[in-house]
């Protein structure tokens, strides 16, 4: 608990102005108060900010070393049409998993009829549970493999 009051004070002083003046009191029990109010028998904290570290400088792209693989443009080419036919398979093969997911589900539901959800057995709502994730699933990979197809170079 202490450290997690001790996280958020020092997240609040983080985000209050730099001159603000803050107090530690510890009463009889050990519970320790931070304060902006002077508390009798407070401690007041010591809280300028740490100088600043120099800003690092980029490092700036230089030649190839010596001996580095180069490749020609042909075979960077026939590089990055292999990578998008992958692309596109994947894609192929995560559209049909989204199609018999969907099935799926469908034929489960349909096999609830006009039941209560809470008449239902566990396995069945377990069941429609993880259909439901891997319907999610292959969504968010779809979405994904078709970023990834838009951002190649053509």
């Amino acid at each position: 608990m202490r450290i997690k009051l001790l996280l958020l004070v020092a997240g609040c002083l983080s985000v209050a102005a730099a001159h603000a003046e803050i107090y530690k009191h510890t009463d009889e029990r050990g519970r320790v108060t931070y304060s902006n109010i002077p508390i009798k028998g407070a401690q007041k904290l010591n809280l300028d900010p740490p100088p600043a570290a120099p800003a690092a400088k980029p490092k700036l792209a230089g030649p190839s070393p010596v001996g580095f693989p180069k490749v020609d443009a042909d075979t960077q080419k026939a590089r990055d049409g292999m990578r998008h036919k992958i692309l596109e398979d994947e894609l192929a093969e995560e559209l049909k998993l989204l199609s018999e997911v969907k099935q799926t589900l469908a034929e489960a539901e349909a096999a609830r009829g006009d039941r209560d959800a809470a008449k239902l057995p566990p396995k069945y709502l377990e069941r429609m549970q993880l259909l439901k994730d891997s319907l999610s699933l292959h969504v968010k990979n779809i979405q994904a493999l078709k970023i990834e197809i838009a951002n190649l170079k053509h």
